[in-house]
C-alpha cells in the first residue's frame, strides 16, 4: 500500500533548525508537516550550547520564558585552565546585546516544547518513525518526498511546495538532490563522555596539559558533558591502551576528576566518537528545495556554533518561504528564484563563521598533535589563540561577538504570524 499526502511545506528532521522553522511556519498559518526518522526525541544530541543569538530568536518567537523553564545551566564567563593557570574565555557580560549569558541544555525537552507549540496551530502535523528515502520529482522539479512509515511498513508519498532538508550532517535530502556537502579536511576527532554535575566546578570550563585537552560543561539535571580531543583516526589505539590508561590521561589534565572517573567512565561504551567533518554545501536551494543547518553547512564543534547557525537559518527561511507562498498562488513547487534570498542572506554570514572556526581549529590541531612537545611558555599563548578568550583586544572582542550573536542581526519576522484560533492560510 502507499499513502498519498499533501502539505505546503515538508520539513525533514526534528532538530533545532527543523523544529524552529516548523513552529514559525505553523504560527504563520502555513500547512507544515515535520518528519522525524526516529521513534522519539530522547537520544544523544551533540549540540548543547545556545548562544545569546538563539535567546534573541526565542524571544522573537514568544517562547523564551518557556525555554528558560526547562532544565539548563547559564554560562556567563567560562574559563580555561592552561597548565594550571586560569584564563577567562568569552565574557558574555562584557559584550553588547540584551543577553549576558548563553544556555547549556539537553535538546529533547526543547524540541518537544517547539513541537507542542507548533501543534497549537491548525495545519501542523508531526510524524515520527517516517524516514525519507528519496525526493519526489514532477517535470524535473522537486515536488515532495518519498518516505516509509515504520509503524505500518507502507510507502508514503508527500507532495509539497517546498521540501526543507533539516536532517543533519548526513542529510538524506541533500544526497537525494545530488548536492555536494563540501567537506573540509580535519585532523581531529572528539570523544564525548558524561560526568556527574557535582564534578564540574564551573558551568563551562576547559583544561589543558601535556596529556591533552578536556572541555566540559553542565547540562542541568545532574549531568555534565565532557569532550576530549584526539588526532583523527587514533581512537582504535586509544581503546587498545585500555580504559584505565584513558582515565589516567584525563586525571592528569584535571586531577579533580580522579575520584569520579571510575564510575563515570567504566569502559569505552561510555564514550561516543564525533568525527569533526565541517563542510559548506555547494548550494542550499533549488526549485522546491531548501537546506538549513548541518544539511547546508556542517558546523565544527569549535565555538559551539551549530545550534545558533541552524536557528538563524530557520528564522530567515521562515520569512523567505512565507513571502514566496504569499506571492505564488499556484499549487506547484516554489521556484528557485523565490527561495534564493535565503541563501543570498545566510551564506556570507555562515562563510564568515566557518573562516573563523577553521582558523581556530588549526591552532587547536597544532596543540593536540604537537602540544606535548612544547614547553608551557609556548603552549599557553598558542591555546589562547585557539580559544575565543575574553575580549582583551579588538580582534578577540570581534571573535567573541561573532560567536555570541553571529556576524549579522537576525530577527524573527512576526508580521506573518496569525492568531492561534485563526484558520491557516495556504498556498494551495
Amino acid at each position: 500500500m502507499e499513502a498519498d499526502l499533501e502539505t505546503d511545506v515538508v520539513v525533514v528532521g526534528a532538530g533545532p533548525g527543523g523544529c524552529v522553522l516548523s513552529y514559525l511556519l505553523a504560527r504563520s498559518g502555513i500547512e507544515t508537516m515535520l518528519l522525524e526518522r526516529h521513534a522519539t526525541l530522547d537520544r544523544e544530541f551533540r549540540g548543547y550550547l545556545f548562544q545569546p543569538l538563539a535567546l534573541e530568536c526565542f524571544e522573537g518567537m514568544g517562547l523564551l520564558e518557556e525555554v528558560l523553564e526547562l532544565e539548563h545551566e547559564r554560562v556567563r564567563r567560562p574559563e580555561v585552565s592552561i597548565y594550571g593557570r586560569s584564563y577567562a574565555a568569552i565574557d558574555f557580560e562584557a559584550l553588547s546585546g540584551p543577553y549576558d549569558y548563553a544556555l547549556l541544555m539537553e535538546q529533547p525537552a526543547l524540541l518537544r516544547l517547539l513541537i507542542e507549540r507548533a501543534a497549537d496551530y491548525e495545519g501542523f502535523e508531526y510524524h515520527d518513525r517516517i524516514p525519507v528515502r528519496n525526493l519526489l520529482y514532477e517535470e524535473g522539479r522537486i515536488a515532495g518526498v518519498l518516505a516509509t512509515n515504520r509503524r505500518t511498513g507502507e510507502a508514503v508519498r508527500i507532495r509539497s511546495r517546498v521540501v526543507v532538508g533539516a536532517d543533519g550532517r548526513y542529510s538524506t535530502v541533500r544526497t537525494a538532490a545530488g548536492i555536494d556537502p563540501g567537506r573540509f579536511e580535519s585532523k581531529l576527532d572528539l570523544l564525548w563522555l558524561k560526568l556527574p554535575a557535582s564534578a564540574v566546578e564551573n558551568a563551562a570550563r576547559g583544561h589543558y596539559g601535556d596529556a591533552g585537552l578536556l572541555l566540559y560543561f553542565g547540562l542541568g539535571g545532574g549531568e555534565a558533558q565532557a569532550g576530549w580531543f584526539i588526532p583523527r583516526g587514533s581512537y582504535p589505539d586509544l581503546r587498545e591502551q585500555g580504559i584505565e590508561a584513558f582515565r589516567e590521561r584525563i586525571s592528569t589534565v584535571d586531577p579533580a576528576l580522579s575520584d569520579v572517573l571510575p564510575n563515570a567512565l567504566r569502559g569505552f561504551e561510555d564514550c561516543s566518537l564525533l568525527r569533526i567533518e565541517p563542510g559548506l554545501s555547494e548550494r542550499w536551494v533549488d526549485d522546491g528545495l531548501l537546506l538549513l543547518g548541518d544539511a547546508a553547512h556542517v558546523a565544527s564543534p569549535i565555538g559551539g556554533q551549530g545550534n545558533g547557525l541552524a536557528i538563524a537559518d530557520a528564522v530567515v527561511a521562515h520569512a523567505t518561504i512565507a513571502r514566496a507562498l504569499s506571492l505564488d498562488a499556484s499549487d506547484g513547487p516554489i521556484p528557485l528564484g523565490a527561495l534564493a534570498h535565503y541563501e543570498t542572506r545566510r551564506r556570507p554570514a555562515v562563510e564568515r563563521v566557518v573562516r573563523v572556526q577553521r582558523r581556530l581549529e588549526r591552532a587547536l590541531t597544532a596543540l593536540v598533535l604537537y602540544g606535548p612537545r612544547l614547553p608551557a611558555r609556548l603552549a599557553r599563548p598558542l591555546l589562547r589563540t585557539a580559544l575565543p578568550l575574553a575580549p582583551r583586544s579588538p580582534q578577540a572582542r570581534r571573535t567573541a561577538e561573532l560567536f555570541a550573536y553571529g556576524p549579522e542581526p537576525v530577527t524573527v519576522d512576526d508580521s506573518w504570524f496569525v492568531d492561534r484560533e485563526a484558520q491557516p492560510t495556504s498556498g494551495r
